[in-house]
Parts: structure tokens; C-alpha cells; sequence
């Protein structure tokens, strides 16, 4: 007779109060986020018209969306451009045993966690009001944002880095930039490659909500069929987005294989 699984261990009057305090916060934040299984039901009949409404999409503005597309997704690449070369120092003055002491450190890491905590949308909203409407807020925001995550991803990258060449390095004399730019660099590099990837795959999807703020792309074009209630316009924004994310990922994921290979 096969041996039984082990059950699980009964908690103790801690593990209880934790479990307990869990449900309870769990329960609470339901209530507070008004979730309502009956206005779930209620609102069905809404989104099947909607569905309705929506399809077949209607291609006969396509032209003016695929230009829209491409602004969004050069708004992609620019902005995560700008942000992956703005958080390599960054991620190197917050790396341990790179940085030139403990106040530069926590310096470049409150700069990338603020850069990383608050959301792209609020970014596009502050460079709508700083340069105006347009892509050019739009890829401000996202090169921002791209700092918080790649600058994060950078600095533990660096720290994991073999020491091996840095101390065979500092053995014959070479100084913080060349041991860097020698042996911490080269061995980080498939790391920071691939978190660079998976930073334009965000800002890919993060694009199209900026336009709804006015950060120009396809999110502007989105915003009006919705207004319009022209939602087989919209149907067909929404399939482009899709079809641009989906090729943005495999292109990424491909990348990445032959980067770790």
C-alpha cells in the first residue's frame, strides 16, 4: 500500500493570527473594491451588444490606424532606447561593490524606485503638462519608466557578475572604469539584454494607454471610436494592438533564446 502524503502541519497560534489576518484583508479588500457578482451579472447583456456592435470590425479607417500603430510602436523603441542607456550608470552607481560609497548607492536606488513605483500614465500625464500633447511625452514617460525597470535588473545583474576577472583586474592595477568596463559589463550583458527586451514588450502595451492621456500613438485614435460609441472602429484598433504585441513578444522571446544559447 502506497505511503499517504504528508498532511499538512498544524499551524501554531502564530501561524494561525497570520493566516486569519490574511483572510481578513483578503475579505476586506473584495468589500472595498465593490466587487458585486449581481452587477457582474446585471452588466452581460451590455458587453454582449457591445460584442454586438463591435463586430464585424470596420477596416475602412485601417490607413490611419496603421500610421497610428507605427507612432506607438516608434514610441516603443524610443522611449525604451532612451531608458536602457539612462539606467546602465544608474544601475552601476546602485550596485554593490560598484558604486563610490553608501550615499551614492541609496541615491541611484530611490531614483530607480521612483522612476519604477509611479505608473507610466501618471509619467505621461506630468510630460503633457511639461511639452504638450503628442509622442514625444508619450516616449518621455516611457523612457522613465524603463529606467525603474531595467535599472533594478542592471544593478543585480552587475552585483552577480563573476569576480574572477574583476579581482584578476584590480591584481594588475586597473581602476572602478576598467574593471567595469572589462569584466563587470561583458559578464552582466545577457542579463541586461534580455531585461532590455522584456522593458520593450512593456513599453509596447505601456504606448497605446498613454495616448488616452494625450501621449499621442494609438491610444488617441482608441479614446475617440469609444467616444464615438464606434466600437467596430474600435474592434479594429484593438486587433492591430494585438497583432503588434503578439510580434513584439515572439520577436523578443526568439532573441532572448539565441541570447541565453
Amino acid at each position: 500500500m502506497p505511503d499517504l502524503p504528508p498532511r499538512f502541519a498544524r499551524p501554531g497560534p502564530a501561524g494561525f493570527a497570520i493566516a486569519a489576518g490574511a483572510l481578513a484583508l483578503v475579505v476586506s479588500a473584495i468589500g472595498g473594491a465593490g466587487v458585486s457578482p449581481t452587477a457582474f451579472a446585471e452588466g452581460l447583456p451590455a458587453l454582449a451588444r457591445f460584442l454586438a456592435q463591435a463586430f464585424p470590425p470596420d477596416p475602412s479607417r485601417l490607413p490611419n490606424i496603421l500610421g497610428a500603430l507605427i507612432e506607438t510602436f516608434q514610441m516603443a523603441i524610443a522611449g525604451t532606447a532612451f531608458g536602457v542607456l539612462a539606467a546602465v550608470p544608474f544601475g552601476i552607481l546602485a550596485a554593490r561593490g560598484l558604486a563610490p560609497g553608501r550615499l551614492v548607492r541609496g541615491a541611484a536606488r530611490a531614483v530607480i524606485a521612483l522612476c519604477r513605483t509611479i505608473p507610466d500614465l501618471v509619467w505621461g500625464l506630468i510630460f503633457v503638462v511639461a511639452v504638450g500633447l503628442g509622442p514625444f511625452a508619450g516616449t518621455l514617460a516611457l523612457a522613465v519608466d524603463t529606467i525603474g525597470y531595467c535599472g533594478r535588473f542592471f544593478a543585480e545583474a552587475m552585483e552577480e557578475a563573476e569576480r574572477g576577472p574583476q579581482e584578476a583586474l584590480a591584481a594588475v592595477g586597473a581602476g572602478r572604469i576598467g574593471i567595469i568596463a572589462c569584466a563587470v559589463l561583458p559578464s552582466a550583458l545577457p542579463g541586461m539584454i534580455a531585461a532590455a527586451l522584456f522593458a520593450l514588450e512593456k513599453a509596447t502595451r505601456a504606448s497605446v494607454v498613454l495616448g488616452l492621456v494625450g501621449a499621442g500613438g494609438i491610444g488617441v485614435e482608441l479614446k475617440v471610436a469609444m467616444d464615438l460609441f464606434n466600437y467596430a472602429e474600435a474592434a479594429t484598433i484593438l486587433i492591430c494592438v494585438f497583432v503588434l504585441v503578439l510580434a513584439v513578444e515572439q520577436a523578443s522571446q526568439a532573441l532572448r533564446r539565441r541570447i541565453i544559447a
